[in-house]
């Protein structure tokens, strides 16, 4: 019995990121042919509508807000639309914290090797981290007195972590891309058999 249930374990360990990861990129899509489609449908003809139309003009419409950002005038319309979400109360929480987020996610893609440090705790201890700030002196209004740099120490299994602000010399470069280490950190150290 024990046997059966390690091998169903196993099956399972095996099985499940594969399939969470298909059902998530297929949820996406679906949801994005549902919506698209749906206001396809409301203005084209029902003879146009094809199943998939909504899913490609979705891309086509993503990729076209892409371009169009960078323009000037998009640009400012865009700030604009910040300052005034940012103006009201419980709004701007949201809104800031969705930010935070993909903010951080497109800096993660454009940090520099050197960005995944280790913090040394003492002779013994290191913690993961990732520097946020190079000079958050700046923004903490002299709260700081010594030179110190933004690192974000993310904690297993889990969303959530801690910054903490310490001296440069406290900390160790580590040869890892943003993307491993934070797959070390948010599995507690536990590899994959490709990464052994």
């Amino acid at each position: 019995m024990k046997r059966l249930a390690s091998l169903t374990l196993q099956g399972l360990v095996a099985v499940l990121p594969v399939a969470l990861t298909v059902y998530l990129l297929y949820w996406l899509l679906l949801s994005m042919e549902t919506m698209a489609g749906t206001a396809l449908r409301a203005i084209l003809p029902n003879d146009w509508y094809f199943r998939g139309l909504g899913l490609l003009s979705g891309l086509v419409l993503l990729t076209v807000i892409g371009l169009l950002v960078n323009a000037y005038v998009v640009r400012h319309l865009l700030r604009f639309g910040d300052a005034l979400l940012s103006s009201i109360p419980v709004v701007k929480s949201v809104h800031g914290a969705i930010q935070d987020v993909l903010r951080a996610f497109s800096i993660a893609n454009k940090q520099q090797a050197d960005s995944v440090v280790l913090v040394r705790i003492n002779d013994d201890m290191r913690l993961l981290g990732f520097i946020t700030s190079r000079e958050p002196g700046k923004r903490l209004h002299g709260a700081v007195e010594e030179s110190v740099v933004g690192v974000y120490l993310p904690m297993s299994y889990q969303l959530g972590g801690y910054t903490v602000y310490i001296p440069e010399d406290q900390l160790e470069t580590v040869d890892l891309s943003v993307e491993e280490a934070m797959r070390i950190a948010v599995t507690g150290g536990i590899q994959s058999p490709k990464e052994r």
